[in-house]
């Protein structure tokens, strides 16, 4: 696995966008994403660096692993 520090709010919306996540709107600081065969959203904060914890919990749920998150980062 690959480190996931110094990542922000911001790349990590590019790295879903990139497989085909879309951007619905926004609540406070927390960009939110849906992709049409996911039953589940996204909620990203706009943050400068994002938690480790927070980070994993975002690649799990868009049934992602580590590894491949960071290939299109």
């Amino acid at each position: 696995m690959g480190k996931l520090g110094n990542i922000s709010g911001k790349d990590a919306v590019k790295v879903f966008q990139k497989l085909n996540w879309q951007q619905i709107g926004q609540v406070g600081s927390h960009v939110v994403m849906v992709k049409a065969e996911m039953r589940v959203n996204l909620s990203i904060p706009q943050h400068k660096e994002l938690s480790v914890g927070t980070l994993r919990a975002l690649i799990r749920n868009a049934g992602l692993s580590v590894d491949e998150f960071l290939n299109l980062l």
